[in-house]
């Protein structure tokens, strides 16, 4: 085995892909420009972070099940309530997953709220490097429904405890069981003060007994969740109303 093999074992063992594909590349760059070996491997090492970097955030990503297509760049701000717009870059800052403190969003179907707690939640992910999971509320209550039947509820909760931010959809979009509605509090309940989440509902707190039940269940559940919170009101126009208007207009026009 000669010295190249023995430097691609070591590479391979210490976990630097990088270096182990671009240091032939890099050497012959390195001698035509005359680098100094301290910045032959300063290069290297710039390489190899930026690209660990990247494969870290598609594995979040792939590990998040957040939409490709609900990103901050598809979202149309213009059709959002001026104080929601101006919310939006405090969010992006994060400051809120560091004190675990949530974030709900109030609004009548169509108004954009999946869209824009995704948006959020994708860019906390990249730019800050936040595990985010997202997942409608009627999957996660199944989920915990399942491992409580089969005595697993503990296992899943620490699973759902690594995620920085869990992006709840839809709660209060299908009516619980009074079963489903303890393992949906029980979660809630661990997360918090601990974990942050984010919540999308077309359900109004008045209402949450719904969903709850139980008056006090409800009253604690929404004691928890507001306790440390910030509250998005989109009271704007549906996004899907507007676009059917709009495709109406240009079926006439045409």
């Amino acid at each position: 085995m000669n010295g190249t093999e023995n430097l691609d074992i070591m590479l391979k063992t210490l976990r630097l892909p990088t270096f182990k594909r671009e240091k032939g590349n890099f050497a012959r760059k390195a001698e035509n420009e005359g680098w100094s070996f301290e910045y032959y491997l300063k290069a290297l090492a710039e390489l190899e972070t930026a690209e660990r970097h990247e494969r870290r955030i598609q594995r979040l990503l792939k590990q998040s099940s957040l939409p490709a297509c609900k990103n901050l760049e598809t979202l149309d701000q213009k059709q959002l309530p001026t104080k929601v717009r101006r919310q939006i870059p405090v969010l992006l800052d994060g400051g809120f997953v560091e004190r675990a403190e949530n974030v709900l969003a109030f609004g009548l179907p169509g108004r954009g709220k999946t869209h824009l707690l995704a948006a959020i939640a994708r860019e906390l992910l990249v730019d800050k490097g936040y595990r985010v999971l997202f997942t409608s509320t009627h999957r996660l209550v199944e989920r915990l429904l399942l491992a409580k039947r089969e005595l697993g509820i503990e296992k899943v909760l620490k699973k759902l405890d690594r995620f920085d931010v869990v992006l709840l959809d839809d709660l209060g979009y299908v009516q619980q069981s009074r079963e489903e509605m303890e393992v949906l509090f029980t979660f809630l309940a661990e997360r918090y003060e601990r974990r942050s989440l984010m919540i999308t509902s077309n359900l109004v707190f008045k209402e949450w007994d719904r969903i709850f039940k139980d008056p006090m269940t409800t009253a604690a559940a929404i004691d928890r969740l507001v306790h440390h919170c910030t509250i998005l009101e989109l009271n704007n126009e549906s996004y899907r109303a507007k676009e059917a208007k709009e495709n109406m207009l240009k079926r006439k026009e045409g």
